[in-house]
């Protein structure tokens, strides 16, 4: 299912192979991954997907420039091992080494390229990668961070402080993530009342902010950026294939759960509970298939809509009754048939809205024929008092 990546032409350094042979030093073993085939583009275009080794930097940078079309894989190869990434990585960064250039920008590339090849091997299983957060292209610099700059792929984090919450920018400063900490350790253990009050503030924001994505962040993550731009996210660890469609931000769906679900492509973006909507390639949105497979946005927008029809249903149980509809001059019999008649409205229409909302759930849920027609039966168990109060009101009479 697909052969190993193809080898170098000419002359040239034989970059793949060397680290092929570094990666089985560093890494007893292979990796394998599997290849998911997409319709991007109007073009079959493969993603790498995930396995139980979990997620790796090497997977995000693999899937942007496979999405770009500057690495390209066999038709129809269905796996690949870490060490073929590699190899393919390590070509593409020979190839796109420009052309026409000065003597010492030559020499800046070559040295830049030496540093990349050096923590390449890093890419299977992370990256020291330390955020700011003040900007999200703000990091620390680490010559990890060289590797991004080589392959011109923008990285991005959404974890910022909110400029207008004065207490928290002065706690937090300029310090990386990990200056932080020992910044709230320092201050625990100082004499002083302010430094121990900054302290509590600064680890404050991190417990408030453990998805590590704050609503500022996001803001400033859909505006910064570009529409259609391929880049990585990092969160948690965790580095993802994202892009903007539409001014919408989209991580790539690269669980290896999702291999057979060649509709699901694309995740939305749109809020800090990680919390999104699986889409296409289209980016139409496109529920997963698989039963067994947990769609939490179809999911959340059932239980809003349910919560919608029981507020809609107490909104108009706390409706007064219009009087200046009622005629003047009518008997209290009138009167009280009226009353019982508006009674009988919102009895049905409650009756009604709570049919809507069960048929709703059964048909999102792919409920059985049985379980309808136990609902049905029930709503026949609650109707029968009120057709009961009805015929025992047609003969008696009201009193006022």
């Amino acid at each position: 299912s697909g052969g190993p990546a193809p080898e170098p032409e000419g002359d040239r350094p034989a970059a793949g192979s060397q680290l092929l042979s570094a990666s089985k030093e560093r890494f007893p073993g292979q990796s394998v991954y599997h290849i998911k085939w997409v319709r991007w583009k109007e073009e079959n275009t493969p993603v790498i997907t995930q396995n139980e080794n979990g997620p790796c930097p090497l997977l995000a940078i693999m899937n942007v420039l496979l999405l770009a079309w500057k690495i390209k894989l066999p038709p129809m190869m269905e796996i690949i091992t870490a060490e073929q990434l590699m190899e393919y990585l390590g070509d593409y960064i020979l190839d796109a080494k420009p052309k026409e250039i000065s003597e010492i920008q030559r020499l800046n590339y070559e040295q830049n390229m030496s540093d990349a090849m050096a923590i390449l091997h890093k890419l299977q299983t992370g990256l020291d990668v330390n955020v700011k957060f003040t900007g999200v292209r703000v990091f620390e610099y680490t010559p990890e961070c060289i590797v991004f700059d080589l392959l011109d792929i923008p990285l991005y984090h959404g974890w910022l402080v909110d400029p207008q919450v004065a207490d928290i920018v002065k706690a937090v400063g300029n310090c990386s993530y990990n200056q932080l900490v020992e910044k709230i350790i320092s201050c625990k253990q100082s004499d002083n009342s302010e430094l121990v009050s900054e302290g509590f503030v600064a680890e404050q924001f991190l417990n408030n902010t453990a998805t590590q994505l704050t609503y500022h962040g996001l803001c400033e993550l859909t505006s910064a950026v570009q529409e259609g731009e391929l880049c990585v996210f990092f969160r948690n660890n965790h580095f993802s294939t994202m892009t903007k469609y539409k001014g919408q931000l989209y991580l790539l769906v690269t669980d290896q759960g999702f291999l057979t679900e060649e509709k699901v492509v694309w995740e939305s973006l749109h809020n800090v509970d990680g919390d999104g909507n699986f889409c296409d390639s289209e980016f139409h949105l496109r529920p997963p298939s698989d039963p067994e497979t947990v769609y939490r946005g179809q999911q959340d927008q059932i239980d809003q809509d349910y919560l919608m029809a029981l507020s809609l249903q107490q909104e108009q149980q706390n409706q007064d009754i219009n009087w200046e509809q009622i005629p003047e001059g009518i008997s209290d019999l009138e009167l009280a048939k009226k009353l019982q008649e508006e009674e009988d409205r919102r009895a049905s229409q409650y009756y009604q809205e709570q049919e809507q909302a069960a048929v709703q759930v059964q048909v999102q849920g792919a409920a059985s024929p049985a379980s309808g027609r136990q609902s049905g039966s029930n709503e026949r168990k609650r109707k029968e008092p009120r057709e009961k109060e009805r015929e025992k009101e047609k003969n008696s009479c009201v009193l006022l």
